[in-house]
């Protein structure tokens, strides 16, 4: 007989398609769903900041419209539904400055929130074909791989960058299973300069997960001893300064992509993309069309990408086999050399130790040593 665990765990074993596409550059429209917990008797004060924030949204480029809903068994629970044109434009304002100061008159009135983001893929009802109406809709259904990638970024004061890489090097892996649903795959810490970055893979409940490994006391430990090196300052003993500063750090996966192949022997790297300033979307959606040019290409040294962009921060993960030297147009996500004109008109010529105008000349060596990051470690997490 099947137990409940069994039944439960088995979408972890099984076998799932070695290509895999994921992206929020379609172009369908977007729907998100934010499932709210607010605090007893605090629904009226919880509705006004609602008003006051769907007043302000209102305006922003991409946005359809949002609906307000209140549970008929719960009344602490609500539901916000929001309609956007595309992904792209939602995510430019939900991780901007402007939204994380347009949401604080919400924090005092609520418990908890999770944020959910759907592309349309079918509609029926609304009286005629969604085409006809300008609506765009999912083509297709994106194969997975069960895995959700997410990371985090922030940026050490100058001059401490070895000590914390040191720091961060030294702590060890917090064991994977966290419940029987959700599991921790990998970590992947890099440093550019003085920007970290760390990017991890979970099987399951991703906000389960960052939950369990904050909990963790190596992890805890760690994150204290990194505080005052940070440029933002952060308080653990402040829940609402902590909660902030991850809201800032969050750098999430735009575009993911694998190659049909197994290819063990890859090595993970990471490359920075400083953007111009309000074309790191662009950016990151010119890496991503060459991304999957690539993984159809069963030449290609690329075996997997994924692109995480948060403003002008834009950052490419890739697993390659045979160093990022035997392919340096691959290595960068460019379809041949020509195209780096392309990739260099939208980077910040301004960044530090970036010369634009050597890769706009097709010299490709340079910007990749640049556009490097150093590994600080990338492990797996311990089963036991």
């Amino acid at each position: 007989m099947t137990t409940t665990s069994e039944r439960v765990s088995e979408p972890m074993t099984r076998q799932v398609s070695k290509r895999v596409s994921q992206s929020v550059f379609d172009g369908s429209q977007l729907r998100v769903v934010l499932l709210v917990d607010v605090y007893d008797g605090a629904q009226p004060e919880f509705l006004k900041a609602y008003e006051q924030l769907c007043s302000q949204v209102a305006s922003v480029p991409g946005h359809i419209s949002d609906q307000l809903c209140q549970s008929i068994d719960n009344p602490s629970q609500w539901l916000i539904t929001s309609e956007w044109e595309s992904a792209p434009p939602f995510l430019a304002w939900v991780n901007s400055e402007e939204h994380v100061q347009m949401v604080r008159p919400l924090h005092s009135c609520v418990r908890d929130t999770r944020s959910l983001r759907f592309h349309i893929v079918r509609e029926t009802g609304v009286g005629v074909p969604a085409e006809s109406a300008g609506r765009r809709l999912q083509t297709a259904p994106r194969i997975g791989d069960g895995v959700i990638r997410h990371a985090i970024t922030f940026t050490v004061k100058q001059g401490s960058e070895a000590a914390v890489a040191k720091i961060l090097a030294g702590y060890a892996p917090p064991k994977a299973r966290v419940d029987d649903t959700t599991r921790l795959c990998r970590t992947s810490l890099f440093m550019h300069g003085n920007r970290v970055v760390r990017a991890i893979e979970v099987e399951g409940d991703l906000r389960a997960a960052l939950r369990h490994v904050a909990q963790q006391p190596e992890v805890r430990a760690v994150e204290q001893a990194i505080n005052p090196y940070l440029e933002q300052q952060r308080d653990f003993n402040d829940p609402e300064a902590a909660r902030i500063f991850f809201t800032r750090a969050a750098l999430p996966a735009v575009h993911h992509v694998t190659a049909g192949q197994e290819c063990p022997e890859a090595e993970r790297y990471a490359l920075y993309y400083p953007a111009r300033p309000g074309r790191g979307m662009e950016l990151a959606r010119l890496l991503s069309q060459q991304d999957e040019a690539q993984a159809a290409d069963a030449d290609s040294p690329v075996c997997g990408s994924t692109i995480f962009q948060r403003d002008d921060i834009v950052v490419r993960l890739i697993d390659v086999r045979g160093g990022l030297g035997a392919d340096p147009v691959r290595s960068l996500g460019l379809r041949d050399a020509e195209q780096a004109a392309e990739l260099s008109a939208l980077l910040d010529d301004g960044a530090p130790g970036l010369d634009a105008s050597a890769l706009k000349n097709g010299d490709l060596m340079p910007f990749l040593e640049f556009a490097r990051m150093g590994l600080v470690t990338d492990r797996r997490a311990a089963e036991a």
